[in-house]
């Protein structure tokens, strides 16, 4: 019997660290990271046969410069994230790792990531990641206690993975790989406002200053997101304009790139959390559906 609960005691041990390693990889924002990364490689490549190993190599190199980079976040908010309701039970803040610990399986998981990536890739993807975990966890992380302009800085790594797809399966950045990263890139803005809009309170608490216009959830605040969502609709368009992916693709951007836009006016009627929470998990749909449209639509060159 007592074998049993010292197995049984080890079990849940094991699974609570895996556990917390995850939460400290921000495992689901690592695999939507991923998701963006293969589907800038899937519509770059042009082999003959697909190049599989550059695949692999980009998502998991990817997913784990990602992981490092959130794990670098949580490292230098782990004060603040104590303040905030949405973050308080981060492993860091439960002293559930070790900041020794956290320190020591970052570097490792940045290091395999960047071996992966150089290995797997090529040198100007392993640059571009490098520069993009630089970025998110020393540029981004420290702004957003200054102002709104960590959003603008946030946005270039935040764009990165569909370029890195890209120059993974190309080597080269063209100007089709310049319009995926612009897709996402203006995505960003109304992404990451709409967030700052619905967690504010939380926000404050930890001294972040996310929101433009001053900070307030206002008219103002309002319609610089929907400006941004506005830009959505030709860009989504580009692809098609220029000969990347076919006219369905398009049509499925634009009617996308509508509903997200209707979504705004709301805001802009009520400047609500109601509405604001919309416009959040709007731009969670929009991003996905109109890759993976672009996927089915890629035209062979």
């Amino acid at each position: 019997m007592r074998t049993v609960e010292v197995t049984d005691h080890s079990n849940s041990f094991i699974l609570g660290r895996i556990k917390a390693y995850s939460e400290l990889l921000k495992f689901r924002l690592s695999a939507l990271v991923t998701f963006s990364a293969v589907f800038g490689y899937i519509l770059g490549d042009r082999g003959v046969s697909f190049g599989w190993s550059g695949f692999l190599g980009l998502a998991l190199g990817g997913f784990l410069i990602s992981g490092a980079s959130g794990a670098a976040n949580e490292i230098m908010e782990r004060d603040l994230d104590k303040l905030m309701k949405r973050t308080q039970n981060r492993p860091l803040p439960l002293n559930i790792i070790s900041l020794q610990e956290a320190y020591w399986f970052t570097a490792l998981v940045a290091f395999l990531g960047i071996g992966l990536l150089w290995i797997f890739t090529n040198p100007l993807t392993t640059g571009l990641g490098i520069l993009s975990m630089v970025l998110y966890a020393f540029v981004y992380t420290p702004l957003k206690r200054v102002g709104p302009i960590a959003v603008f800085v946030g946005a270039i790594p935040g764009a990165m993975p569909p370029l890195l797809g890209w120059t993974a399966a190309t080597g080269s950045i063209s100007y089709e790989a310049l319009i995926i990263f612009g897709i996402q890139f203006i995505w960003q803005f109304p992404h990451f406002w709409a967030i700052a809009w619905v967690s504010d309170e939380d926000y404050k608490a930890a001294g972040f200053k996310l929101l433009p216009s001053g900070g307030g959830k206002d008219l103002n605040t309002a319609v610089q997101i929907m400006i941004y969502t506005l830009f959505l609709l030709p860009l989504g368009l580009l692809p098609s304009y220029f000969g990347l992916t076919g006219l369905n693709s398009g049509i499925v951007a634009t009617v996308c790139g509508v509903l997200f836009l209707a979504q705004t006016f709301s805001l802009m009627r009520d400047c609500s959390r109601k509405s604001a929470l919309k416009i959040m998990f709007g731009s969670f749909l929009y991003l996905p559906i109109v890759q993976i449209a672009y996927l089915l639509d890629k035209i062979p060159q």
